[in-house]
C-alpha cells in the first residue's frame, strides 16, 4: 500500500504496461493506516542487543580455527579487522537508508524506493530464503551442543533426541523445532519484551567471549605466547593468506542488516539507527579480533582443532572445566542468532503484504502487541518445519547468495539517492507536508499582495499540474541538471528544517 511513484512516461501497449509497473517506485514513508502501525518502543541499547546478538552466532567458535589453520595463521586478527571495516561499509549504507526511510522491510524497502517494484519483489524473496534456512540451520546446530553440555550426544531426553526415520534417509531434529517454537512465541508477546530476552541471552554469550579473552591472556603471559614464535612468521601463508581469511570471516559480521529491519519500531530512527549499527558492529569486531589474538597466541595455527579451536585450546592448558563453559556460551550464541533471524523475516512479509505483493492477511498487526503476529507465526511455522525434517547444511550456500544481492542493492540505493536528479525522487511525507504548509503561504501571498504574483520562496510559478516539481520549486531548488543534482538533494535536505 502507499503512494506509488512512476518513473516512466505514458506509453502504449499492455507490454509497456507492464514494464512500467516493474520500475514503478514507493514513497519514502507512505502512509500507514493505524491498524498497520508498530510499537514505536526500541531504543540504542534495544538496537545493540539485536545487532550483537544477530551478529555473533556460533560461527566465531569455529572459524577461529578454520581460518587460521587454512588461510591466515598468526594474522586471523587482521583478517578480522579488514572484513570488519569491508563490513562497516555496508553498515553505513543500511545506516543512512534507515534513518532517511525508516520502515520495515530493511533492503526490500529500500529497493523499492529508489530502484522498483520488480527489483524489490526479488530482494524480498531473497530475504525471505535467506532468514528461513538461516534460522533453521542455527536451530539444528543447538542441539549437538546442548547434548555436549549434558554429557554427550546421548545424554539429551529421548523426545528432544534426533532420531533416523526407519526406511527414509531423513534425521529429524525434535529439539530445534522446539526452540523455533518457543522464539516465535517470544516474538509475539512484543517488540519490547523479545529484545529484553534477546539482550540476556547475548549478555551471556558476550560474558563467556570475555572470560576467553581474560583467561586465554593470564594463559598467555604465563606460558609465553607460543603461537606467535614460530619460524613461519606472522604471515605464514603470505598477504593474499590474509586477505582470503578476510573473505572467509566477512560472514561473521552478517547480522547488523536485523536492526534496520526494526526501523518502523525505534523511537528516534534518524538518531538511534545509525548509532545503534555503528556501536553493534564495533563491538562485534572488537570481540572478534581479541578472541583471535587470544587463541592463536595460545595454540599454534596448525596445530588448532578446527571443529573445537577455543574449547581445545584451553583443554590443552588443563582446564577442561572451561570447556563446559565455552560450551554453553556457543548454545548462547546460537540461541541469540535464532532470535536474530526469526525477528526481520515477518516484518519482510508485512511489508510486501502492504504494498500488495503478498495477501493482505501477513500486515495484519496486533492490536495488543503490536507486532504482526500472523506472519511471524507463518515464519516459525516454516522455519520450524524445515529445522525439524531437513538437513539444511547444504542449502546454507545460497544464504550468501541472498545476502550478497541485499547488500549490493542497499548500496546502489544509496548511490541513487545521492545522484539521481531530485525531481525525479519521492520525497518523505513528513517533508511533503512542509512544503504543502509553505505552498498555502505562498498562495495566500499571491492572493492578498497587489505587488507580486509570485510565491515567496519560488523564483517561478509552482506548477499544480507536475507536483514533484512543485517540491523542489517549494524548497528554493529549481530542475538541475549535470553536476547540480547532488546540491539539490542537499538544498531540500538543508532546508527542510527550517520551515
Amino acid at each position: 500500500m502507499g503512494f506509488l511513484v512512476d518513473t516512466q512516461k505514458e506509453g502504449g501497449g499492455y507490454s509497456w504496461g507492464c514494464l512500467r509497473s516493474l520500475v514503478r517506485r514507493k514513497q519514502v514513508d507512505s502512509a500507514i493506516s493505524s491498524h498497520h502501525q508498530l510499537a514505536k518502543a526500541l531504543t540504542v541499547p534495544h538496537l545493540i542487543a539485536i545487532g550483537v546478538g544477530a551478529t555473533i552466532g556460533a560461527g566465531v567458535y569455529i572459524l577461529v580455527g578454520t581460518v587460521a589453520r587454512e588461510h591466515s595463521g598468526p594474522a586471523l586478527a587482521l583478517s578480522f579487522l579488514i572484513a570488519g571495516i569491508a563490513a562497516a561499509l555496508s553498515a553505513f549504507c543500511y545506516a543512512e537508508l534507515s534513518s532517511r526511510c525508516p520502515s520495515a522491510g530493511s533492503a526490500y524497502h529500500y529497493s523499492y524506493i529508489c530502484v522498483g517494484e520488480g527489483v524489490a519483489w526479488l530482494i524480498g524473496w531473497a530475504l525471505i530464503l535467506e532468514y528461513t534456512i538461516g534460522g533453521s540451520a542455527v536451530a539444528r546446530g543447538i542441539s549437538p551442543n546442548l547434548a555436549l553440555i549434558f554429557g554427550g550426544e546421548d545424554g539429551l531426553p529421548a523426545f528432544l533426541a534426533r532420531h533416523q526415520i526407519p526406511g527414509l534417509d531423513v534425521v529429524v531434529d525434535p529439539c530445534a523445532a522446539f526452540l523455533v517454537f518457543i522464539v516465535t512465541g517470544l516474538l509475539c508477546l512484543g517488540i519490547k519484551e523479545s529484545t529484553f530476552a534477546q539482550g540476556v541471552v547475548t549478555a551471556a554469550n558476550v560474558c563467556v567471549l570475555l572470560f576467553v579473552i581474560v583467561a586465554g591472556s593470564y594463559l598467555g603471559f604465563k606460558t609465553g605466547w607460543a603461537g606467535y614464535e614460530l619460524p613461519t612468521g606472522f604471515f605464514p601463508f603470505g598477504v593474499d593468506g590474509m586477505l582470503a581469511g578476510s573473505a572467509t570471516v566477512f560472514f561473521a559480521f552478517i547480522g547488523f542488516d536485523s536492526v534496520a529491519s526494526a526501523a518502523e519500531e525505534v523511537k528516534n530512527p534518524q538518531r538511534d539507527l545509525p548509532i545503534g549499527i555503528g556501536l553493534a558492529l564495533f563491538l562485534c569486531c572488537s570481540l572478534y579480533m581479541m578472541v583471535s589474538i587470544v587463541i592463536v597466541g595460545l595454540v599454534p595455527y596448525y596445530a588448532m582443532d578446527p571443529d573445537t579451536p577455543i574449547s581445545s585450546a584451553f583443554a590443552s592448558h588443563d582446564m577442561q572445566w572451561a570447556v563446559y563453559l565455552i560450551t554453553l556460551g556457543a548454545v548462547m550464541a546460537l540461541c541469540s542468532a535464532l532470535m536474530g533471524a526469526l525477528l526481520p523475516q515477518p516484518r519482510i512479509l508485512m511489508a510486501m503484504a502492504r504494498d500488495g505483493l503478498l495477501p493482505s492477511i501477513f500486515s495484519d498487526v496486533n492490536r495488543r502487541t503490536q507486532v504482526p503476529v500472523k506472519a511471524t507465526l507463518a515464519t516459525g511455522l516454516c522455519a520450524a518445519t524445515l529445522a525439524f525434517f531437513m538437513d539444511v547444511s547444504q542449502l546454507a550456500g545460497m544464504v550468501s547468495v541472498g545476502t550478497l544481492l541485499a547488500f549490493t542493492m542497499v548500496a546502489i540505493s544509496v548511490l541513487i539517492l545521492r545522484y539521481v536528479p531530485p525531481d525525479e525522487l519521492p520525497l518523505p511525507s513528513s517533508l511533503q507536508e512542509r512544503i504543502d504548509s509553505v505552498s498555502v503561504i505562498s498562495s495566500d501571498h499571491i492572493g492578498t499582495s497587489n505587488s507580486t504574483k509570485q510565491p515567496l520562496i519560488c523564483g517561478n510559478d509552482v506548477s499544480v499540474h507536475f507536483p514533484v516539481i512543485e517540491k523542489q520549486e517549494a524548497l528554493g531548488c529549481s530542475k538541475k541538471t549535470g553536476g547540480e543534482w547532488r546540491d539539490g538533494a542537499l538544498c531540500s535536505l538543508a532546508l527542510g528544517p527550517s520551515f
